[in-house]
């Protein structure tokens, strides 16, 4: 980057997607006052089509590839994500600069009924992620799982006009947006594992530009750091474009790392679940031994499963 230049942000156009960006010049402009910031709205594929699920757009990376393309493309500097829609294969010639402390990774129950207990036989409750809607299942088979997209607004729009008696979302784009007290429930992460790097944003730069890895560095929050790169060496390990739902949360404390995941067959009927532990500055390490640990659990069989 040139040494005078305003700094490109990138990032979605959605309302969260802003509202993280934004915070996140904000803090480059706090800790580099003489520096100028602008924020490059780009559209992506996951935003242009609503309507299908992100299973039929491809999963993971919808929302990122052209965030991606402009970056390789010199269009922006840097790009805002949540990091839970990048891929675990980062393209050449970019680089995850930094990832800032994480938000609250669990899922959140929204709904009128209270807590997931309380919702009614056959209550249908919305979502548009076969990881939660496989582990809903396995705890409350008697509910209906039907698909939901859009934005936030618009699936807490659907809920308060009755199309469903329940969502399923995020806490942290829940809270970040400043709508905690909708929540009904915060869905316990050992029996409800969130997606992998949910609640962390990261940064991501262009691998030579070295002066805006040095601008950027003092956002980065190791632990949290450390725990979303065990949750993606897991994801990666297990084959991460697979069409079985995988999921991983890191938590640390005290020099320890504990990372749990889970693996669903394809169609939801079988899951498997396991923990590991290890040093805290080992994330890689960590992942790669819980997916060992998945498949000695017999997660190969449900991986190469077609049903």
């Amino acid at each position: 980057m040139n040494r005078h230049q305003t700094i490109r942000i990138g990032s979605r156009g959605s309302k969260l997607a802003l509202l993280q960006s934004r915070s996140v010049m904000d803090r480059l402009k706090a800790l580099h006052p003489h520096l100028e910031f602008e924020i490059a709205t780009i559209t992506t594929t996951g935003d242009r089509n609503r309507k299908s699920s992100l299973e039929e757009l491809g999963g993971v990376g919808v929302f990122v590839k052209e965030l991606e393309e402009a970056l390789l493309g010199g269009r922006i500097d840097l790009a805002v994500h949540s990091l839970k829609d990048m891929l675990t294969a980062i393209p050449e010639g970019l680089e995850l600069a930094a990832v800032p402390e994480r938000a609250d990774p669990r899922d959140a129950l929204v709904s009128p009924y209270g807590p997931l207990t309380a919702l009614p036989k056959g209550a249908a409750v919305g979502t548009g992620s076969q990881r939660r809607a496989f582990q809903l299942l396995s705890l409350r088979p008697d509910l209906e799982v039907r698909g939901l997209r859009g934005n936030i607004d618009t699936r807490l729009r659907k809920l308060s006009a009755g199309q469903y008696d329940g969502i399923i979302m995020a806490a942290a784009a829940l809270i970040r947006l400043g709508w905690e007290d909708r929540i009904s429930q915060y869905l316990p992460p050992d029996a409800f594992v969130p997606a992998v790097g949910q609640g962390a944003l990261g940064i991501e730069i262009r691998s030579q530009d070295r002066r805006l890895a040095e601008l950027v560095a003092p956002l980065n929050h190791e632990p949290t750091r450390e725990a979303v790169t065990a949750e993606r060496a897991f994801l990666r390990a297990m084959g991460g474009g697979c069409r079985a739902p995988i999921a991983a949360l890191g938590t640390a404390a005290k020099g320890t790392l504990r990372l749990h995941g889970m693996v669903a067959s394809p169609n939801g009927s079988k899951i498997i679940r396991a923990e590991v532990e290890g040093n805290v500055s080992a994330g890689e390490v960590v992942g790669q031994a819980l997916a060992r640990k998945m498949m000695d659990l017999g997660a190969a069989s449900l991986l190469a499963s077609k049903a």
